[in-house]
């Protein structure tokens, strides 16, 4: 486990299935459209909070790609993740809810000189991806805001190709030190959670 009660798992959807998700809780997200917007330019200057783990992160992800692979990564956020494995696959798709992350997202694969990845808004549910098919899901930091991650994952497997791995990342609610549990409620009535 890393710190801040997250864990990195690489599977396929079926085994993610069977060993189901430890957790106790979701953060629900009424209006999340409207919340990521506004938290836009304040998670772009944020930091990431356990650089050494995020490195490992990604070195471990990078560790499954392929050269001729495509992915599709979900809730991308401002793209930093996207741009970093952007030079070890052939494409990525990359989506948000939210159009001002994929705006500061646009900007930052510009400033990299990254050409490979296509931003897109929308949710998992709402995405035409008409047939499209990945040999790579990633979806980070994302699995405890949704209501529903069993339809998630099933979505994920049909977006995937035959083989085709999910890679997911998140905090788990249970796993949290008492204090974040109890700190959440308040920093959501406050507008610095989702609600």
């Amino acid at each position: 486990m890393t710190p801040a009660g997250q864990r990195l798992a690489i599977r396929t959807p079926s085994d993610y299935i069977e060993t189901g998700l430890r957790q106790s809780g979701t953060i629900h997200v009424k209006k999340p459209k409207e919340f990521w917007d506004k938290a836009a330019p304040r998670y772009a200057r944020s930091p990431v909070r356990d650089e050494p783990t995020y490195q490992r992160k990604l070195a471990v992800t990078q560790g499954y790609f392929r050269p001729d692979w495509q992915v599709l990564e979900f809730g991308c956020g401002t793209g930093s993740t996207a741009i970093h494995h952007a030079p070890h696959i052939q494409h990525i798709l990359a989506t948000d809810i939210s159009g001002r992350m994929l705006e500061i997202a646009e900007q930052k694969a510009r400033d990299a000189g990254i050409t490979n990845i296509r931003f897109q808004q929308g949710t998992l549910d709402s995405l035409d991806l008409a047939g499209e098919r990945f040999d790579a899901v990633l979806g980070l930091n994302i699995l405890h805001l949704l209501e529903d991650v069993e339809a998630t994952v099933c979505r994920v497997r049909d977006a995937l190709k035959p083989g085709g791995i999910f890679v997911s990342s998140s905090a788990l609610i249970a796993d949290l030190k008492l204090h974040w549990r109890l700190l959440i409620p308040t920093m959501q009535r406050l507008g610095l959670a989702p609600t």
